[in-house]
């Protein structure tokens, strides 16, 4: 333990040291932060520390996917990154779940009300559509309604470009392979096209993507004599996007997205091998508009999705949802002073589930939407207020209206303070916010788990934090406590006769930690960023969270033309369940560190032209993020970008 702590300590401290000997431009102190407030603050207005991933990070994790970019920020552990392309994932954000996580897409909620957590099921959105992500962690239900606990993921997606035709092309070639299949064969293809451009008052916008993998089984085999087979991953996007500016004022756009992959996956009740597939299929189509007024601007976003999967295994299932989703908000700045939003949110949610009863043939319904259904209608309101004393207060209200569960109110304040310093700011933060997650669908009306006698999920997070930003410097240290009341968890009621259901846990849930974050340019050409988290939830609730988790990467423009940057993440003990065959108990295992080296480099040849390469895990690294299933061992990917 002691040596994992003193390797974390040494990489921030190096951090530090080197910030105290030189100060190189960057762009710490002009950074823009939106998420907090939805309104375009400087950062050290914000009254949180803001994660930013920006478009050309994003274009140096070309050849990955979503989730995995994602993990790299601190306080986030999403398991199921690191494995096989079809493994389930599981969103861990300061020891919370999935059903504690909203993710945006373009500013709206997007959520599978047929998932067992009302959870958006980030595989199917392809990497290369992004063009930034920005994240906020701790309760931000405030702003973005029921189920953010524990995070907001706001992923923005690429605009058109600024001239009449603007044409993209990316593929990607790499190995995919378990440390003990290094047979380096090509086997996870990425290829993508985009079509986009402006002409006159019209933008316009295509884009298709497709992703193959295949050279991996997803569950471990426990000797060398068992030869499991492949679990292939394909998946497919497509993504239309027409808008028309009708004056300097007023100006819209609407879109459609379609979203499709196909897993073959193994009996992880068994850990045997098996021919299960999973199809997941999202349609989805929406609209953004934008009316901006003297001090102020008034935005309406929506989106109605269609969500469909089915499981093809030893019992089959399928499931279909509907989720329409809006937000108006109305913003105005008085005195430049404060700033106000009045908005409403609303979602509107349903599902249908069949199965095949046993000794027949044919599915059959077995719950239907005219029964698992619900709505959500939230007005709230928000005031930022921006001082020249250097005080910023952020806080805000709503009201949480559920069809079933009917009125709750949430809130949030905090206040930060901000110091002018000779070499940069200082900004001194804390937080005191309350969230409100109902049960989802799944839970109250699935025909074998459910539980209508659910009550709503309670939680309240305390932040208190400091962040430095200089020309060459960004420094943050934060610390956050979540308490947790009416827990919504999987309880075995009868195990002789196998008998469970979704229940409320009486007992109250504490999870709480640091987190550290270090971003220093030792010159124009030399860049290092580190994060360390420590996460401490109660053991009940701590699976496969680690207590110490540290990602570092040391970036290096080799010239104006050539990238490279190493990435490294270490991961601590955690804990695992598995169902023992044998005794027909849960039982628990140590699952044991790791570390993780990547490397990747880049080199532009011309302006229409790309070449990139990586290596992820480049010691080969045997670990675990699941009890028996397998994770990549040493991978190689190879790609190029055409732009004209």
């Amino acid at each position: 333990m002691l040596k994992k702590l003193w390797i974390c300590g040494a990489l921030l401290c190096t951090g530090l040291f080197y910030g105290q000997q030189k100060e190189t431009a960057v762009d710490t102190l002009d950074e823009v932060v939106l998420i907090d407030s939805k309104f375009e603050l400087k950062r050290e207005n914000s009254g949180k520390v803001i994660t930013k991933i920006t478009t050309k990070e994003l274009e140096r994790s070309s050849g990955q996917s979503l989730p995995e970019v994602i993990n790299r920020v601190s306080g986030i552990e999403i398991n199921g990154a690191r494995s096989n392309d079809g493994q389930n994932l599981g969103y861990y954000v300061r020891g919370g779940r999935n059903r504690q996580v909203v993710i945006l897409v373009d500013g709206v909620q997007l959520s599978d009300p047929s998932a067992i957590s009302n959870d958006f099921d980030l595989r199917l959105l392809p990497l290369d559509q992004v063009a930034s992500i920005e994240i906020i962690k701790g309760a931000s239900s405030t702003l973005y309604g029921s189920g953010a606990a524990t995070a907001v993921i706001n992923i923005t997606t690429k605009s058109p470009v600024d001239k009449k035709i603007g044409l993209q092309l990316q593929s990607v070639l790499g190995t995919n392979q378990t440390q003990n299949n290094a047979n380096y064969n090509i086997a996870q293809f990425d290829n993508s096209v985009g079509l986009s451009g402006k002409l006159s008052k019209f933008d316009y916008q295509v884009n298709f993507s497709n992703r193959h993998s295949e050279n991996m089984s997803a569950v471990a085999s426990e000797n060398e004599e068992e030869n499991f087979e492949d679990n292939p991953f394909s998946k497919y996007n497509v993504y239309a996007r027409v808008g028309y500016k009708i004056s300097e004022k007023l100006k819209f756009y609407f879109y459609g997205n379609y979203d499709d992959f196909e897993s073959s996956f193994d009996d992880a009740f068994m850990y045997a091998d098996a021919d299960n597939i999973l199809d997941s299929q999202q349609f989805r189509t929406g609209s953004h508009w934008v009316a901006t007024y003297k001090n102020g601007s008034f935005i309406f976003s929506d989106s109605y999705s269609e969500l469909k999967r089915e499981i093809i295994s030893d019992f089959p299932s399928k499931y279909d949802s509907k989720v329409y989703a809006f937000d108006a908000h109305n913003k105005y700045i008085f005195n430049n002073k404060f700033h106000t939003i009045i908005g409403l949110n609303g979602v509107f949610s349903s599902f249908n589930s069949y199965s095949i009863p046993f000794g027949e043939t044919e599915f059959a319904q077995t719950v239907s939407e005219d029964v698992a259904d619900f709505d959500i209608i939230d007005p709230y309101v928000n005031l930022v207020y921006i001082s020249e004393n250097g005080l910023n207060i952020n806080t805000g209200a709503r009201l949480n209206i559920h069809s079933e569960y009917g009125t709750n109110l949430v809130y949030n304040i905090n206040p930060s303070y901000n110091f002018k310093l000779k070499t940069g700011n200082l900004k001194a933060l804390a937080s005191y916010s309350t969230a409100y997650i109902t049960p989802s669908l799944f839970q109250l009306y699935d025909s074998t788990f459910g539980n209508i006698g659910l009550d709503p999920e309670e939680s309240a997070t305390v932040e208190a934090g400091l962040e430095f930003n200089s020309e060459a410097l960004r420094f943050s240290a934060v610390y956050f406590n979540r308490e947790t009341t009416n827990y919504i968890d999987f309880v075995t009621v009868d195990p002789v006769n196998f008998i469970s259901e979704y229940r409320n846990i009486d007992e109250k849930f504490n999870a709480s930690g640091v987190e550290l974050e270090l971003d220093y340019a030792f010159s124009d050409k030399l860049k290092f960023k580190t994060n360390y988290t420590f996460t401490e939830a109660e053991e009940r609730f701590a699976l496969r969270i680690p207590k110490h988790k540290l990602n570092a990467s040391l970036n290096y423009n080799i010239s104006t033309n050539s990238f490279a940057s190493l990435t490294y993440q270490f991961n601590d003990d955690r804990t695992d369940s598995f169902f023992d065959n044998e005794t027909f108990e849960s039982k628990e295992v140590t699952l044991k560190s790791y570390n993780l080296l990547d490397f990747y480099i880049s080199h532009r040849v011309n302006e229409n032209i790309k070449i990139f390469g990586g290596i992820s895990n480049l010691t080969n690294e045997d670990y675990e993020e699941i009890y028996r299933f397998n994770t990549r061992g040493r991978n190689a990917r190879f790609g190029m970008t055409l732009n004209f």
